[in-house]
């Protein structure tokens, strides 16, 4: 048996489809942090069979949650103090995003104006569909890496 140490401060990233942390951890930008980063992967879960798990070092606002929940809102966030869990957070697909895709739409003033933030909007939240804030293309791709 496998055993990580726990996070005296930091938060939990639980409940990953197995295999996916590497993709997570580089979304995240994880490694420009300056802080310790632990990934699990293929962890056995109950509820899932395999799941990967990331424990960072660091306090939750080093990273946007928003792009966690964008890419699968199906994640737990732990946040720990003192070594204890003092939160769970359950996510939501996030309304809107910035600079987590890009407009693939050659038209779209993004292609055009290199500075622009890519910003996607929530425009049907039943169907989980993100369209651009400027042109109204429809994301395509898939969030669950």
């Amino acid at each position: 048996m496998l055993n990580v140490g726990a996070l005296e401060t930091g938060f939990v990233l639980d409940h990953i489809k197995a295999g996916k942390a590497m993709t997570l951890y580089h979304d995240l930008r994880l490694d420009k942090l300056d802080c310790n980063v632990a990934i699990i992967m293929n962890a056995r879960s109950n509820v899932m069979g395999r799941k990967d798990i990331i424990k960072v070092e660091c306090p939750l606002d080093m990273i946007d949650i928003d792009t966690v929940g964008f890419i699968d809102h199906n994640i737990t966030v732990n946040i720990i103090s003192d070594g204890e869990i003092v939160a769970k957070r359950k996510l939501s697909p996030p309304k809107r995003i910035v600079n987590v895709i890009r407009c693939k739409n050659p038209r779209c003033i993004t292609s055009i104006e290199q500075g622009l933030d890519q910003v996607f909007v929530l425009t049907d939240p039943e169907k989980e569909v993100y369209r651009c804030l400027y042109c109204e293309e429809k994301y395509s791709g898939h969030r669950n890496k």
